[in-house]
């Protein structure tokens, strides 16, 4: 397999990943915004290239997932206008190796899915998937392969910018570790809160996933703030930060045969 170029878009992040075969040999960051056009974000994305002994024209696939609706068809038309490929995007009918047992499989995200895809692919079942991006997801993967569903709490982000927002007087404060559990300060309290408070969430959610999935469950964690709670907690046994990226290949892996 020749470059593959996955983009994963979400509701506050556009990750892209550059593949050459297995390997992931770039990645980048950027922000959603929906009133960017096709040539805008193409523009971004070019540039982004030109920092790297890659080019554009060695990329001879491109496959998406996304969760905004009206951002799939800007990344679509920038494959065929910029990349000349016409690209595989994630939704129904695409094969991707994972039996959704949700009552209504269209409800799956297609960045759920392609993190079902990559935990059994890479991990084996049955697994957990903790996802800390704009939510907080946690999907349940069988010993089968099977994706059985999850459940979704808000954001740790969208969680302190609440407390900021719908507060008189507590302020917005970095998402990192506290000295301590018991805060001193107002800012020491509200990272205590939600950085031990998510911690906890971990925890208990895991607990009751494993009650029905089993206790060989493998529990992996992604997304921008995995590494900064897996630090405060034994549950979480991988932290994989390209879960999705990873997945995304794999699907596209199985729609080349």
């Amino acid at each position: 397999m020749g470059k593959l170029l996955a983009i994963d878009i979400g509701n506050t992040k556009i990750v892209i990943g550059l593949w050459d075969g297995e390997t992931l040999v770039s990645h980048w960051c950027i922000s959603t915004q929906h009133h960017r056009t096709a040539d805008e974000y193409a523009v971004l994305i070019l540039s982004l290239f030109s920092q790297t002994p890659y080019s554009p024209r060695e990329i001879e696939g491109v496959v998406i997932s996304s969760v905004v609706p009206p951002l799939t068809s800007t990344f679509e038309e920038i494959s065929q206008r910029y990349f000349q490929l016409t690209p595989l995007v994630v939704r129904a009918g695409v094969k991707t190796g994972v039996r959704i047992r949700y009552d209504n499989p269209r409800e799956v995200g297609a960045d759920r899915v392609a993190n079902a895809a990559a935990a059994f692919r890479l991990y084996g079942g049955p697994a957990c998937v903790v996802d800390f991006s704009t939510a907080t997801i946690f999907d349940a993967i069988s010993r089968e392969g099977d994706y059985l569903g999850g459940a979704i709490a808000p954001g740790i982000a969208i969680a302190a910018e609440a407390l900021f927002l719908h507060t008189a007087k507590l302020p917005r404060v970095e998402l990192e570790r506290p000295p301590k559990a018991i805060g001193t300060n107002t800012t020491h309290s509200i990272q205590s809160g939600l950085i031990f408070g998510y911690a906890g969430l971990v925890e208990g959610m895991v607990a009751r996933f494993r009650e029905e999935l089993g206790p060989d469950m493998k529990v992996i964690a992604t997304g921008a703030f995995a590494n900064l709670i897996a630090r405060e907690t034994k549950a979480i046994q991988i932290v994989d930060p390209w879960l999705t990226l990873k997945g995304l290949r794999i699907i596209y892996e199985l729609n080349r045969k």
